[in-house]
């Protein structure tokens, strides 16, 4: 029997995947969804709840979760890529902060769903915790809690911790305080994708896997085999969508990256005071992302993108010998007691930027198409929230989801190149800058740290 594996550590724990039958004969369907990754499973999921009567079929190119849903940091979290800053200068006050209380709520969704349906992706709700490692990191982090005041966020979603108080949860020598949210879980992303694609065929879905699509047009999905008719079709791409014929400008693909450490023994984990299940970020512009993983790696992400001319998405791209080396260094700094400790896994992904880094939804019933993406990132939790979105429009439910800013929209198209890629290094190298100043001075950029506060909202 022939099988297949995606990389990273999370595919790593699984055996050999025997891929579901490819797409071999035209086919129709109430609603074709290409893109197995969480977008697409979550709107399958939620159609088949919401409106059994429809069909769904969904279409991969490789194995459901073999892109950015299986190669993430596995946290589910309800952050949003362009901030509450963004979201108000755009739509508002009172509708940003719906969008975030539906962010906030989506985490227990995918808390809910995950215990129903019995998928094992070792969730573990222990919130977020943001270190400051210097006074420029402080003082975003108080800026930051003292905006989210200023909304109506109180304690119970947000606090910030003095050094004193952040060393009871974490033995970080460096952090000089820290903010915590407890609206974030840590998982398994590659078993909560696979779980979640059982989900979906048990409600009657059906999952074509190694069926690349070549274009969408008015319905009308053709793969290399067949072509499927869709009432609606669903562009749960994300990453991927530049592929698509004519696409291209609609988001920009950034490969990030991450390394895993091998299990570290329990007096290890007692020296490093780590023991609450919480996400662990700093607050650099680069910043690093960590998780403590249910066999006691510490998975490690970010600090620096790497983006291909022309949008475009490679294996090779996910190398980035430099990154990890990065990433090493950062770990160390962070944890002085893991100096020797063996890395294990090597791995990166691609995920979806948009321009104004505002994430979408819609639909077009006229063009028979609907699409959600450009999570920035943020992916694993706001593409619950975009599936159940996606479920709810399509069937011609109104819902609070419905209601949502990002219901709608379009994406706002990237420059053509070479602007684009200009643009992208520009800022990466900018954010670098950024970096090493407040690393070395304890203070904020002049300028341009406002600016980049500014622009995350």
């Amino acid at each position: 029997m022939e099988t297949m594996h995606g990389p990273g550590l999370w595919w790593s724990g699984l055996d050999h995947v025997s891929p579901r039958p490819a797409l071999t004969r035209d086919i129709a369907a109430d609603v074709v969804i290409v893109g197995a990754g969480l977008t697409g499973l979550w709107t399958a999921y939620y159609l088949r709840l919401t409106a059994p009567e429809l069909s769904v079929i969904v279409l991969e190119r490789e194995l459901a979760g073999f892109g950015t849903s299986g190669r993430n940091g596995g946290w589910c979290s309800a952050e949003l890529p362009n901030g509450l800053g963004g979201l108000i200068r755009s739509h508002g006050r009172d509708t940003a902060v719906a969008m975030q209380r539906a962010a906030f709520a989506t985490v227990a969704e995918v808390e809910r769903v995950a215990a129903a349906e019995d998928i094992d992706c070792r969730l573990r709700r222990g919130g977020t915790r943001l270190l400051a490692l210097n006074q420029a990191q402080a003082g975003r982090a108080t800026r930051r809690l003292e905006e989210r005041r200023a909304l109506g966020f109180g304690p119970e979603d947000y606090r910030l911790l003095d050094r004193t108080e952040t060393l009871r949860h974490i033995a970080a020598p460096g952090v000089v305080a820290s903010l915590f949210t407890p609206h974030c879980a840590t998982l398994d992303p590659v078993r909560l994708t696979r779980g979640l694609a059982e989900a979906a065929e048990r409600l009657g879905a059906v999952v074509h896997e190694r069926t690349p699509v070549l274009a969408v047009d008015r319905g009308r999905v053709r793969t290399e085999t067949a072509v499927a008719e869709g009432g609606v079709v669903v562009l749960a791409t994300e990453a991927y969508t530049g592929g698509l014929p004519g696409a291209r400008r609609r988001i920009a693909p950034i490969h990030s990256h991450m390394i895993a450490t091998e299990p570290l023994p329990e007096p290890v984990w007692r020296r490093l005071g780590w023991d609450d299940g919480a996400a662990v970020a700093d607050l650099r512009w680069h910043f690093a992302y960590l998780q403590r993983t249910a066999d006691n790696r510490i998975a490690i992400g970010g600090r620096g993108v790497t983006y291909g001319f022309g949008s475009s998405v490679s294996a090779r791209r996910d190398r980035a010998p430099a990154i990890w080396r990065r990433l090493r260094r950062t770990l160390v700094s962070l944890f002085p007691p893991l100096a020797d400790t063996a890395m294990t896994h090597y791995w990166g992904g691609s995920l979806a930027m948009a321009r104004d880094l505002e994430p979408v939804v819609g639909l077009s019933r006229s063009r028979r198409l609907a699409w959600a993406g450009g999570y920035g990132g943020d992916g694993v939790a706001l593409s619950n929230l975009a599936g159940r979105t996606l479920a709810h429009l399509i069937a011609g439910v109104d819902s609070p989801e419905t209601r949502l800013p990002w219901v709608g929209r379009i994406w706002r198209r990237w420059e053509p190149e070479p602007l684009r890629w200009l643009g992208i290094q520009a800022t990466s190298a900018l954010a670098h800058a950024a970096d090493r100043y407040e690393d070395r001075s304890g203070r904020r950029v002049p300028v341009l740290g406002a600016l980049l506060e500014s622009g995350i909202g």
